[in-house]
């Protein structure tokens, strides 16, 4: 049973370090060095000695604005906000190429989780669009038919409407009850 929980466990807070910045789902380099049990400065060091293996789809630097948005959001990255290099921000592609430059058995076996992660993700949101549409679906099924009433209850008066003028218009006939 602990086997099967530690892996959702995980998975679920690599989840909550996967933001979304510039239309990208990425994970900062801090928090990627943590999760792979590295140092911070020697992720960096590593995917600079491998520059060719991160393209800008890969990995990006955030901007002063970008990280001081983060400070001011996240509790989580306050120690950003004296820091004097930016932060390195890694996508699904670029977090899987950093376990394979640091090579290490606990990388590869993160980097397992850290796909996982953005799968779900990619799912929830998939998921979230589908739901979009058929609200809205019914949203235009729900306009249709308060037109359709409209209509309805708009013949209704008229009609009414007429019935009444044409009842008010014949005479009534008196009832009259014998007389006893």
């Amino acid at each position: 049973m602990e086997k099967k929980s530690k892996p959702l466990v995980l998975t679920d807070k690599i989840e909550n370090r996967i933001l979304f910045i510039r239309g990208h789902r990425i994970i900062l380099d801090t928090d990627l060095a943590e999760l792979y049990g590295v140092m911070t400065k020697r992720l960096n060091e590593q995917v600079k000695r491998n520059r060719k293996r991160f393209p800008e789809d890969f990995m990006f630097q955030l901007s002063k604005a970008e990280r001081n948005e983060l400070v001011a959001n996240c509790d989580r990255f306050a120690s950003l906000k004296h820091s004097s290099s930016m932060p390195y921000a890694f996508t699904e592609h670029g977090a899987m190429m950093t376990a394979n430059i640091l090579n290490s058995e606990k990388a590869v076996d993160i980097s397992v989780f850290i796909v996982r992660a953005f799968v779900r993700i990619r799912e929830m949101l998939e998921t979230s669009a589908k739901f979009a549409a058929k609200l809205k679906e019914l949203e235009d099924r729900m306009d249709m038919h308060d037109e359709n009433t409209i209509v309805v209850m708009s013949t209704l008066r008229k009609l009414l409407k007429n019935s009444t003028v044409k009842t008010s218009q014949t005479p009534r006939r008196k009832i009259r009850f014998p007389a006893e």
